[in-house]
């Protein structure tokens, strides 16, 4: 995740949902899509099943259940069907392929001996399936997760990064130089969440919660 640890990759987990509609500025409404990114579709059926699968893998990894506990861990707890466990999820399959964009706009190819490289570096933390499953997504997802600490490694050195000092100067600026080229991509990547789930925001990397309105005196209504 931008701007945060290898093990803080993500800030929720997940949750099953039933299918939605999305509708967009202009656009035909698509059912069955939970978000748009550009012109790729993140449907709910996908997200359903990676849910379901993430669900009964985490319940049985108790080294998942330790990093997602873990006070420096900003995933919340694993409880019910929760809203922000499915932002969470969702979060991350936008992110993902946001990190593509990132590195293009760079000028940076993410090579597989680096992702390779990003995956060992996660088993050395406490296991890449268990801190994929921490993060809130499936072990099928290992591979994406490392991609994009692979990705941020990459960018950021092309940026002047000292990736043996996460406190030197150098890297500092790196990082926020990676933070700014991520949110400018995907403010500009047209992304669009189905409401029921929220909205992406760029400036925070994340699917924000539902936002309401209610009854207003004067107008009819108020912002919440």
């Amino acid at each position: 995740m931008p701007g945060k640890s290898v093990k803080a990759a993500a800030a929720a987990g997940a949750a099953v949902i039933a299918a939605g509609v999305l509708t967009g500025c202009g656009a035909s409404p698509k059912v069955g899509t939970a978000a748009l990114v550009g012109d790729d579709r993140i449907t709910v059926t996908t997200l359903s099943q990676t849910v379901r699968d993430w669900r009964e893998q985490f319940r049985t990894d108790p080294r998942a259940n330790e990093l997602r506990a873990n006070p420096g861990n900003p995933a919340p707890q694993l409880g019910g069907e929760s809203e922000s466990d499915l932002r969470g999820a969702l979060t991350l399959m936008i992110n993902f392929r946001v990190a593509g964009e990132v590195a293009e706009k760079a000028g940076v190819t993410v090579t597989g001996a680096e992702v390779d490289g990003a995956l060992d570096s996660l088993n050395r933390q406490g296991g890449a399936a268990s801190i994929t499953l921490a993060s809130g997504l499936p072990r099928a997802h290992v591979r994406d997760l490392a991609r994009l600490v692979a990705t941020q490694r990459a960018v950021m050195q092309r940026f002047g990064a000292d990736l043996r000092s996460e406190l030197s100067p150098a890297t500092q600026q790196a990082g926020q130089k990676w933070n700014e080229l991520f949110r400018s991509t995907a403010d500009g990547m047209d992304i669009e969440v189905n409401p029921r789930y929220g909205s992406y925001d760029p400036g925070q990397f994340e699917v924000g919660p539902v936002r309401f309105r209610l009854s207003s005196p004067d107008s009819g209504t108020r912002g919440a």
